[in-house]
This record gives structure tokens, sequence and C-alpha cells, in this order.
């Protein structure tokens, strides 16, 4: 399948990611995927936009490879202010600087961290795995460092210049 073919495809609810021409469906999410997600979003996105550092942005697929096409959509990103470039319609072409992935129950840790290296191989400078029932966040970047954050801790990534928050107001 393409690009082009999965931005046409007609399958609500279900999401849908391309891996080298090969389609991946995943239902839709649940409780608390949700709402962590939304919590992010909010206090990742005001962040953003009130220090106008860039795009921050939820569920945009990524055009990361073509022939065959490969199209990740993470469930938050941020592109950085100086690589933003045109937006057009479609899906943007390369990685954001960050993909954060709000993990399910059905998520297994082999699946989780082959997406995670390939964000990383295919250009994105971090990848926070958000992990709602053990109420953390790894923060793995290209470098190849990696942090685990717990509910008491304070998230800081530079990727997001001067962002910071508490843990647990991601899961409140």
């Amino acid at each position: 399948m393409t690009a082009e073919e999965l931005m046409n495809l007609n399958d609500e609810p279900n999401r849908h990611e391309l891996i080298k021409g090969e389609l991946l469906t995943m239902p839709p999410p649940g409780y608390p995927h949700g709402t962590v997600t939304m919590n992010l979003s909010l206090l990742l996105g005001m962040y953003v936009r009130t220090y106008n550092l860039g795009v921050a942005s939820s569920e945009i697929g990524f055009k990361l490879e073509t022939d065959p096409d490969t199209v990740l959509a993470p469930d938050i990103s941020f592109i950085s202010r100086d690589r933003i470039g045109i937006v057009s319609e479609g899906y943007p072409h390369g990685a954001p600087d960050l993909a954060v992935e709000v993990l399910s129950p059905s998520d297994r840790k082999t699946p989780v961290e082959r997406k995670t290296a390939l964000w990383l191989e295919l250009g994105a400078k971090a990848v926070w795995n958000v992990d709602p029932r053990k109420r953390t966040v790894e923060v793995v970047r290209a470098d190849g460092h990696r942090k685990l954050f717990h509910e008491t801790d304070e998230l800081v990534d530079d990727t997001v210049p001067g962002f910071k928050v508490k843990v647990s107001e991601i899961f409140a």
C-alpha cells in the first residue's frame, strides 16, 4: 500500500499506519490512553504555543520512507519552529523532532522497542513512551541516551527547550 492509498482509506474508527508498504490496523484507543494523551497534549501544546517553539500536534501521520512507503502517526508530535517548513495537504515528509507514544494495555515491549528504534532511525530526535499502567515516561534519544521518569519525577527533555512537567500531572 502507498501513503496516498492510506490517506484515502476509510475505515473509521480504526487507526492505521504503514511500515514499508504493509498496513497496520489498530483499534481506537481506550481509557486511560485517551485521557493521558489529552493531558500531555494540553501541557505540551500550551507550552509550545506560549513560547512559539514550533508546532505540537496529535495523531498526524508522518511519511518517513518512500517506495515502499512508511507512515507512522504518534499520539503527540512536536516539530521545532526552524523545521516546520511549508505546511501542505497530506502527510508531512520526515520525522518530527519528538514522537510521543502513549502505550495501550495490549502494547508489548518488543514492538514498542521496534517502533521507537524506527522513529529514531528515520529522523526523530527523541521518543517519549508514556505508560499509563506504570505511570512512567521513558525518554529515548537518538544519541542512545535513555531515561525513565516516574510519577514523583519531573519530566525534562531538551528536545522541547525549557519544557518540564511533573510526571504526576500527565496522569492526573
